[in-house]
């Protein structure tokens, strides 16, 4: 229950779960289609708890841990550790069960476009070629293995994409951006660049860039993924829903009565809907950045593009941003919240992440090791193919260009989770607020009485 709280307040970010810990497990975690990450939490909290009960009150009391007379007797510590381990045990067998059933077929061929640039608030004017560059030649190593859809990072196509409302004239352009050319807003370059780019590949793109919309409502500035067909060139624009405090906006800002206190003009505006990227036969849920480290947020989206029409999502797609990790622990904390989210929806994730670490995640939520990885060799700068886990270190690689290709294993099981989200977190937090309140109220009434 408080896990589920955190992940509301402050930051909003799912990061580091009692669950995540359990992550190779993968028969315990499969009770995620049910209750989600937080009952897998909730499993561990119970089970260890019980096994801790088991401990002689007299050895606590010895030991200055509890008081005389406090502590369970062992009849009842006893029975705790038996409806503990049923309840792990019926987890497990869920477990089993769920993945005994995975029946995956092959989807999309899926190229994920990997750089090794370092994150930063304000990206260098020098770096938005050598980004071009660097992305664009990974590409061209991956349409060698015939992908059907290519995906770079969040924000890697570093041009932006404007969008201006027809009606506005060069001096409400120069008003409303005035860091922006009024020209800029009628030139279609980025289009035909993009629209090319997909053409050649003869893939669809998924791409991470910025996106200015100008219109009588002022000037709004997205996250966003761009998605590209060979066919039809610019397509569907998905607007990041949840934004990162500070990063991309500060809390408070929105509101009027607040918004003096503010710079004007910082961060990202939120997108208002979720979007689905449709090609061929398949149908694509984009998230951003650390929007799958949040679970109700890619549950809403996912759902909310389902509840459109009657056809499910087949894959998520993360692009991410994760070169503020620099090689640390975090890139592989990003990754099991992104494996919790492919079990909870039984929807596969692929990731493509600056820095790493890309990647394919099967309905089960195993990461899966990629058909093809490769990079740029650094002495004759001809492409090479690599482990994708370091042999030296024994995780996976952080830190390189690098090119995964993997075809996706399309899962067709139902999700409880994503039908009816957090139900069971949410039981959880009521309970833990209903006993803390069991627990004051007859103490202010003893208190009062005293009185």
């Amino acid at each position: 229950g408080l896990e589920y709280l955190r992940g509301f307040l402050f930051t909003g970010f799912g990061w580091y779960y009692l669950g995540h810990s359990q992550v190779q497990w993968l028969e315990l975690i499969q009770i995620s289609d049910l209750v989600g990450a937080y009952g897998v939490s909730f499993v561990m909290v119970l089970f260890t708890s019980a096994v801790a009960l088991q401990i002689p009150a007299s050895w606590m009391q010895r030991i200055g841990i509890l008081k005389p007379g406090e502590g369970q007797t062992e009849p009842r510590a006893l029975r705790s550790l038996i409806i503990a381990t049923a309840v792990l045990g019926t987890t497990l067998g869920y477990g089993y069960y769920r993945c005994s059933v995975a029946d995956f077929q092959p989807g999309p061929r899926v190229a994920l476009i990997q750089g090794n640039f370092r994150a930063s608030l304000v990206v260098p004017p020098n770096e938005y070629e050598e980004s071009f560059l660097v992305h664009n030649e990974l590409t061209g190593m991956a349409v060698e293995h015939q992908p059907d859809v290519i995906v770079w990072p969040e924000g890697m196509f570093r041009y932006a994409l404007l969008e201006a409302d027809e009606n506005l004239s060069a001096a409400d352009l120069s008003q409303i951006a005035p860091n922006i050319s009024p020209g800029s807003w009628r030139n279609s370059d980025v289009n035909s660049t993009l629209a090319t780019m997909s053409e050649k590949a003869g893939a669809a793109l998924v791409i991470g860039l910025g996106a200015y919309v100008a219109s009588t409502d002022g000037l709004a500035q997205y996250n966003a993924a761009q998605f590209v067909t060979p066919e039809t060139g610019i397509d569907q624009r998905y607007d990041k829903l949840h934004r990162v405090p500070f990063g991309e906006y500060i809390p408070g800002s929105d509101y009027p009565l607040l918004s003096g206190f503010f710079p004007q003009n910082f961060g990202l505006t939120a997108g208002t809907k979720a979007v689905p990227f449709d090609y061929q036969s398949w149908r694509f849920a984009p998230v951003i950045c650390f929007e799958d480290t949040v679970p109700h947020v890619t549950r809403k989206i996912t759902h909310a593009i389902e509840s459109q029409s009657d056809k499910p999502v087949d894959v998520l797609i993360n692009l991410s941003n994760d070169g503020w990790f620099a090689g640390s622990s975090e890139h592989d904390q990003h990754l099991i919240t992104a494996q919790f989210r492919a079990v909870e929806l039984r929807k596969p994730l692929v990731r493509a992440a600056n820095m790493g670490i890309s990647s394919c995640i099967d309905g089960n939520g195993q990461v899966l090791e990629p058909e093809v990885f490769m990079t740029k060799d650094q002495v004759n700068w001809q492409p090479r193919e690599i482990s994708f886990i370091d042999p030296d270190t024994g995780t996976y690689r952080k830190k390189l260009e690098a090119v995964l290709v993997q075809t996706v294993p399309l899962d067709n099981r139902s999700s409880l989770y994503l039908m009816l989200g957090d139900w069971f977190a949410a039981f959880c937090l009521f309970a833990c607020g209903a006993l803390i309140l069991s627990r004051w109220f007859p103490k202010r009434k003893t208190a009062n009485s005293n009185a």
